[in-house]
């Protein structure tokens, strides 16, 4: 009423307007979010276009993949060994209230093959390379050497988001097929080893009942999975800072813890999208 300026500030942290006024507050949050979304689009572009784009890919995406996939064989095998041994005492401690313990392989395999080997997968990719890819590229930010890429006219999403996608595309799905492999070996150990379940039964079960749909199932989720961890981890990374208007270690701490966070919900919407769709 009086002329002065409306008491609102900008909210560095999310890109809301912190105002006591409802309607400006919705509508710079609804701003916000469709432009966070929009940018991530064009990330998501931009590193597609890369793929025809110098410089070399080849080198990278070797590097990519022996930081992805090799270094992350140890985690997914102790995690999928350890889980098909929990499905396996699970299993049968439930399937014997009906008398089909003879059905233990079945339980075991599709369950990892459908859900819990792409899904435990991806988590520990995530948790483990996920994270690190977005503290690297934050770092990169901070220190602006994406901005000196760009001085030296080398585009920096074909240099460095490019590279790690390619990676991560062909590293989960085999990563989930080692996780499938080494989850039923446990299972396996648990319900023959321990629980005397007739050898025989096992294996018949899991090959009378997975069949080449279900695998269909697990690579079509590893491979969207990998889609996303790869590009919501690279984005988190490329852009820390850049929102907050500020450049330190702080905001590598935020972008990396992020990324993990956002990667790890996604795979988890995908999942359920993914089933509905295919079950």
């Amino acid at each position: 009423m009086n002329g002065s300026a409306p008491d609102y500030s900008e909210d560095k942290s999310g890109g809301c307007a912190r105002t006591k006024n409802p309607i400006r507050l919705l509508g710079a949050c609804v701003l916000a979010l469709v432009y966070s979304a929009g940018r991530l689009g064009m990330f998501f572009i931009y590193a597609i276009r890369g793929l025809v784009r110098p410089p070399g890919k080849f080198w990278p995406t070797v590097k990519q993949i022996q930081f992805i996939g090799t270094r992350s064989i140890a985690v997914i095998g102790f995690t999928a060994a350890f889980t098909g041994m929990v499905l396996a005492l699970q299993g049968y401690h439930t399937l014997t209230r009906f008398g089909a313990e003879g059905w233990l392989g079945s339980a075991v395999g599709l369950s990892l093959v459908r859900e819990l080997g792409p899904v435990l997968s991806a988590l520990m990719v995530t948790g483990r390379a996920g994270s690190a890819m977005a503290a690297e590229l934050g770092i990169m930010r901070i220190e602006e050497q994406i901005d000196a890429l760009e001085c030296m006219a080398i585009d920096p999403y074909s240099y460095l988001v490019t590279p790690r996608l390619i990676a991560c595309i062909i590293s989960l799905p085999l990563l989930t097929a080692f996780c499938d492999a080494l989850g039923i070996l446990g299972g396996y150990a648990i319900g023959v080893g321990l629980l005397r379940v007739s050898p025989g039964n096992f294996w018949s079960g899991l090959t009378s009942s997975v069949d080449w749909a279900d695998l269909l199932m697990g690579l079509v989720k590893s491979g969207c999975f990998s889609v996303l961890i790869a590009w919501i981890c690279t984005y988190k990374g490329y852009y820390a800072g850049v929102d907050e208007g500020a450049f330190g270690p702080e905001q590598v701490g935020r972008a990396t813890t992020s990324a993990v966070v956002l990667a790890s919900i996604a795979v988890l919407v995908c999942d359920y999208v993914i089933t509905s769709i295919m079950l």
